[in-house]
């Protein structure tokens, strides 16, 4: 039997953590759930600001943390694209598989903030994506980014773009 374990994305917006969710989730034979997904569709008409988010993602986090927990105590490996963006946001998602008495991985899109721009507005251009970011709101959700550091008692896979 192979081992549960749970797989958190780190990245910038737009460095390509719901497409490297995809392909982990397929690899692993893991449950997807995606932030942007279940934000976009409990709270359609209630995204008008970075606030918005914080407050509406801190609701979908306080339901999914269990259901996180009992799919991996169930055996299912899960796939959480929700941003482990923040020393913060790591601790809480590498919570769930300590409760779970699981593995975790942070797998880290390594990519320049020019790069991950020109994919946002490549993104936006299409509308490809349940939400379209500005470039005003780039800068402030990437000013609170850090890169995710071993010493926080975290499991870091890189991918470099």
């Amino acid at each position: 039997m192979v081992t549960p374990t749970l797989h958190l994305m780190c990245g910038k917006i737009a460095s390509g953590k719901s497409t490297l969710a995809k392909a982990l989730a397929t690899e692993h034979a893991a449950i997807l759930l995606s932030e942007d997904h279940w934000l976009s569709r409990l709270y359609p008409q209630q995204f008008h600001s970075v606030a918005d988010y914080v407050r509406l993602a801190r609701q979908v986090r306080a339901v999914m943390g269990p259901l996180v927990t009992d799919m991996l105590r169930a055996g299912t490996s899960v796939v959480l694209d929700f941003p482990a963006n923040t020393p913060a946001d790591r601790q809480w998602l590498r919570a769930l598989a300590d409760a779970a008495q699981v593995p975790h991985c942070v797998h880290y899109i390594e990519a320049s903030d020019e790069t991950c721009r020109a994919r946002l507005h490549l993104r936006n251009g299409r509308a490809e994506h349940e939400f379209a970011a500005t470039d005003a709101e780039f800068d402030l959700i990437t000013s609170h980014f850090r890169v995710p550091d071993p010493e926080e008692g975290i499991e870091i896979s890189v991918h470099r773009l």
